[in-house]
Formats: C-alpha cells, structure tokens, sequence
C-alpha cells in the first residue's frame, strides 16, 4: 500500500466510470490501478487491437477506427465519440498518442469530462518543448545551448548545426519516445536527419516542427518525478535514471541513479517542482535533466503525462502514480508530503521490445508462439513486476510502438535488484519474433553497467558493431556445462529406459563426457545420486547440480552450487541450445570418442548474401536513393524503410554499383525481400 494510497474520511466520490485513450501495456497498468479503486474501465480500440488484451481487461470497449494511429488513436472526434457513447466521467490519456495534446484536453474539458492529467495550459506550457526551454529559462533554469525558433527548412536546418557546433541534436517539438529524433555529426547527417525527423513527427504527431539543441557528450539522463494537486501541494518522488538508451529511446532504466548524491537530488527534485508551480502542473508529471560528470545538471523537458519508466519510481515510493492520477484529478489533495518520501531499495526496469539485437534492433512483427513471463510477486530476495499488454498467440503489429513489456524488479540493494533482474529476464519465455530480451540480459553483465559507470552513449560505445550475443566468462560457462552435463544424463536415461535396452539400470549410462560450447571444451565426470550429481572437471574442481528439469522442457531452473541458474532449452542433435544470460549457445554433450570424431568435422558456412540489399524487416519502402548503375561509396545512403512508427535507413556497407533495384517506394516487403543488388 502506498503512503495514503486508502480512502479518508470527507474525500469526494471517485469517478465511476474512466476511459482509456491508449493501447497496449499502459492501458492494461491503468486498468489495474481503476480496477483496484473500483471504478469501472472503458477501452478504445482499433482493427489492429480487437483482440487485444486492454480489450479483454477493460469493463467495456469501443472501436475508433482502422489501424494507423492517425486515423484511430489520435483522432480526438473518434475518441469524444467513444466518451459519449460510454458516458464516462473521466479520461486517462497514458503516454504517447494524445496524452500531452491540448486540443484534446481542452475538447473534454468543454465536454464536462475530467482530464486525468495536468490542465491545459500547463501542457500548452510545458509539452511543447520548444515553449517550455524558453520558460525554463526565463525561470533561471540552466538549459542546455540550442536553436528555440521553428527551422524552415533543410538549408536553414545545417545552418542552424553548423551555428550551435556539431554534434546536434535534431528533436521534433511535440516529440516523445525517441519519435522524430535525431543525432547528427555533420551536415549531411543533418540534412538526413532533419528530413527524418520532420516526417516521423507529422505521421506520430501530426506536428512536424523540429527544433535543433547541442548534444552533450558524456552525459546522463537523469529525470525528476513529481506529483501536484490543485490545492498547491507539489512533491518530487525522487529520480530515475535512464541513461542506457538506443536510438534517443530508454532501454533499462533504475531507480534511484547510482551516481546522484543526496545534495545533487533534493536541488533537482526542489528545482523540478519549482518548475511545476511556475506552470499551475497538477497530477504527475516528469522534469528531465541531462547531468555532466561534474553533476551539474541541465533542463531538457518536461513531460506532462505518466512515463513509461514510473514503475521503477512507484517499487522504491509505495506511490501508485495511477491512482495518484486519478485522486488529484477528482480534486482530493496529495495525501502525503516530501518528509514522507524515502527511498527504499532499488529497482530496475527492463523494456521488452520486438525488435531482432542480431539485426540492429530492427522492427520485428508477428504472432507470439511462446510468451511466458516470470511470476509476479515476490522473490526469495525481492519482488518481480511485469507490465505487458500481450498474451500468447497475440500478434504484435507493424503498426503501433515495439515495446510489449517492462520487466521490474526490486530489491534492498542494487546489486540485488540486478541479481534479480537477471535470473527475471532468463525466465522470461518469449518465441515467435525477434526480441531485445539477449541484449538486456548481457547489459545487466556487463561489468561498465554493474558498476554504475554509464552515459547515454553507453550502447554506442560497448557495442559500436551491433550486437551478436553475449560472450560469457568462463566461470559461467563451467557453470552452464556442469548443468548440460547433468541434464544430458537425465536424456540419456531416459532414452535408454525408452529403447527397452537397459531397464532401469542407470549406473550403464556412461559417466565421462565431455562438453562443448563457446569454442571451449570441459571434460567431466558425472557421479550421480537420488538428489542430484557432481559434476567434476578434469582440471580440477567440481559443482553440484539439483534440479527437477525433465526433457522436453523449454525452461530449466537449477541449483548449481547453491546459486540459482535458468536456462532456456532447445534440443540440437548431441546437446542442447540453451540460452542464457544474453548468449544463445549451442552446447554438445558428447561421450570422448564423439567429441574426438567431432574434432575432425568441418564447418558449415553460411550462404553469401554480401551482393544482395536485403530488407532487414517487415516494412514499407519509403523511399529509394540510388538507380540503376549508379556507383556508391560505404556508407551512402541507398533506401528508406519505414514499420512501427520509425524510419529506418539503409547503408552501402561498402562501396560497389548497384545492378538491379527489385522494388519501388510505396512496396511492402517481408524480411530478407531483395531490394537491391550489386554488381
């Protein structure tokens, strides 16, 4: 229960009835949070969603229209409609979409409908960013150098860069997500990603105004949570940290920052609600910052509306921000004050994505075959969150944003918040489309994140080649071998009871073995008991393993020395594919005259595709940059493929003639679909 989060005596009456202008796992969170204080839901939805699980949750639904957003999500007539129609009293905006859109507030607020959300002047103010840096700095908020006027065009654009001094960012006005952003190092990466941007932000937005800022190297995204009533009361919940980022857009994100000292935190979280008051701000609401290494910190947005990351923010409060929501905009005042909020424990959020790592985070759609999240709830050492908007056999859309999940945990240190965010995320079952789980679990390995030393350019400077799966240290791989090991016996059991060859005398299944993965091989010896085996290694040293994995099981969760160890399990021919920990390995259990055979086997290469431009993802071709004979260099430009809201551009890896061009702007190809071929 969060502080004051139960009714009090001489509170108004809640709403009766809410409806949800959202999709997805945010519609599902506020569902919960309307269903917990017994008011009565009404989903939207379109073509795309009328199977979608905000639909199955919510107490009613209504249809808005064909899938694209702009012709269902974002147009208000459709939504007001839907308000009508249900005669709810109150409307949820979520994030994205309409949620920081005037128009809309306004419309219910002539409509007699309670925005849950801040008033509209205040998202007038504060959402456009453009409007709200220059209030920052008229209130004597430290901003970071950049060009506040609305830019032209594409030449005023890299004149504009080349004043302010590369690198640039180029951000749309009305932006969010990583919608309509851009960084650029040069003037040709400015023309591109001015381009860029200003159609991304018309499709999403419907408000193609760009507005260009300095990057700042190094630095780190840090954000101020804060929450305000109508009766002048504003509090900070203290602050996330959001630094591991992809293309502009949050990946893992905790709460608090291992870097903000209590000093640096009480100036950010006074100065974010200082902000708030200037604007009349109610409900929740977010101040971003971008934070040097000096901990000086800088203004670069606010966000009027509930964001993706606040789980993490409401596991180390108590807060449900939901209801919170809820409560201010039906008038009651904040039942709690500053003095009453502590930081307790860490907490950690993982944003689960369709998009292939393997394929530089390209767009992945399809039907989910397998989808099996860890159990909510608490842990031997903490308690796991998840907040999804899919179920198994759902289909994830080319149209809509790629995130499907936000895997939390928490616990009372950040090591054990990590701990636990590792063993969640090798739970984590997910089949059917490329998914962005291996690179989130190599992250919370890699030894630059355990330690809390991080910047925004994290990802660009640990995997500056994409990423091809983590390499695991060799005392995890003795570990996962000791396991492969003891669950290959419990196969070769089986499959000796199954032939009729040996009955049920277990001690002829042989107990040498040797076990190959990563480029590595172990030799081990299995002794084996009722309660599990030992598994010894020929160079010394062994481990126990208990488990209760039986074959044919996609998940293996076993005891290895004392430490837990969840393996995702395929079978290979002599072995397994197990996955783990951000690799996916195939693994070879094989007795020592079969791995010496093995030794002598060769390779299988793959097929060369070096001449061919392929499509990396479902997708629409946006545009085509070269012809027929044309001769490119690396790095050039040569199509535009646009699916889940973002344009994604295609380069020459390396230089050549193009020989053929197979499609033409307008087309929808399939993934691995020849666009080009070189000579």
């Amino acid at each position: 229960m969060c502080p004051g989060s139960g009714t009090t005596e001489g509170e108004n009456t809640l709403f009766k009835k809410i409806l949800i202008a959202n999709r997805g796992e945010i519609a599902c969170r506020v569902i919960k949070s309307a269903r917990k204080m017994g008011i009565k839901t009404v989903a939207v939805y379109s073509d795309a969603d009328v199977n979608a699980l905000h639909v199955k949750m919510a107490d009613e639904a209504v249809h808005i229209g064909p899938p694209p957003a702009n012709q269902s999500y974002i147009v208000i007539d459709k939504v007001m409609e839907a308000v009508r129609q249900t005669g709810a009293e109150a409307v949820h905006p979520g994030y994205g979409f309409l949620s920081e859109n005037m128009n809309f507030a306004a419309a219910l607020e002539a409509e007699g409908v309670v925005f849950v959300g801040p008033p509209s002047p205040a998202i007038e103010a504060m959402g456009d960013k453009i409007t709200s840096k220059k209030l920052a700095m008229e209130a004597g908020v430290s901003t970071v150098p950049g060009y506040m006027g609305l830019i032209a065009d594409t030449d005023e654009a890299v004149k504009i860069s080349n004043e302010i001094g590369y690198p640039v960012m180029i951000k749309a006005s009305a932006g969010g997500g990583g919608k309509g952003m851009r960084i650029a190092w040069n003037d040709q990466e400015a023309r591109e990603g001015f381009e860029s941007s200003k159609n991304e932000a018309a499709n999403s937005f419907g408000d193609d105004r760009i507005f260009i800022e300095k990057f700042v190297t190094q630095p780190r995204h840090i954000e101020i949570q804060v929450l305000a009533d109508q009766h002048g009361n504003c509090v900070y919940l203290h602050e996330r940290e959001c630094s591991i980022q992809r293309r502009n857009q949050k990946v893992i994100e905790e709460a608090p920052s291992p870097f903000l000292d209590a000093a640096t935190r009480k100036a950010m979280g006074e100065q974010a609600c200082a902000l708030a008051r200037a604007v009349g701000y109610t409900s929740a609401g977010t101040v971003e910052f971008i934070v040097d290494g000096n901990r000086n910190f800088y203004f670069l947005e606010m966000n009027t509306r509930l964001q993706v990351e606040h789980p993490v923010t409401e596991l180390i409060t108590g807060v449900d921000l939901v209801e919170q929501m809820i409560r201010v905009a039906n008038g009651e005042a904040l039942p709690f004050k500053q003095s009453d909020l502590k930081i307790n424990g860490w907490a950690m959020e993982s944003r689960l994505y369709a998009e292939d790592p393997y394929r530089n985070f390209l767009p992945s759609i399809g039907r989910l075959t397998r989808y099996r999240p860890p159990v909510e709830g608490p842990t031997e050492h903490g308690i796991v969150r998840n907040d999804t908007g899919v179920f198994e056999g759902g289909e994830i859309s080319m149209f809509y944003d790629p995130m499907i999940a936000k895997l939390c945990t928490w616990a009372p240190t950040r090591a054990q918040a990590i701990e636990e965010m590792r063993i969640a995320l090798d739970t984590f079952e997910v089949e059917g489309i490329g998914h962005n789980l291996p690179f989130v679990g190599a992250v919370m390995d890699h030894p630059r994140f355990v330690s809390g030393d991080i910047t925004t350019a994290f990802i660009e400077e640990e995997y500056p080649d994409g990423f091809q799966g983590a390499t695991l240290v060799e005392d995890l791989l003795r570990r996962i071998a000791a396991a492969t090991a003891a669950m290959n016996r419990v196969a070769e059991i089986r499959r000796t009871r199954i032939s009729g060859r040996l009955g049920n005398h277990e001690r002829h299944v042989g107990e040498d073995w040797v076990v190959a993965l990563q480029g590595i091989e172990f030799a081990v010896k299995i002794k084996a008991d009722r309660d599990g085996a030992t598994v010894g290694f020929s160079g010394g040293g062994s481990y126990r393993v208990t488990s209760d994995w039986t074959p044919g099981q996609e998940l293996a969760r076993l005891d290895v020395d004392g430490d837990p160890l969840v393996l995702k399990v395929g079978k290979i021919p002599s072995g397994f594919r197990i996955r783990c920990r951000g690799a996916d390995l195939k693994v070879h259990v094989r007795s020592p005259r079969q791995a010496e055979l093995a030794r002598l086997m060769p390779e299988k290469l793959p097929p060369d595709t070096s001449r061919f431009l392929l499509c990396p993802m479902p997708g629409l071709i946006v545009k085509i940059n070269v012809a027929e004979g044309d001769e490119v260099q690396e790095g050039q430009a040569l199509a535009t493929v646009e699916a889940m809201k973002m344009e994604n551009t295609l380069r020459a890896e390396r230089k050549g003639v193009i020989k053929k061009i197979n499609a033409a702007p307008g087309a929808s190809l399939r993934v691995d679909e020849v666009i080009m071929e070189f000579e």
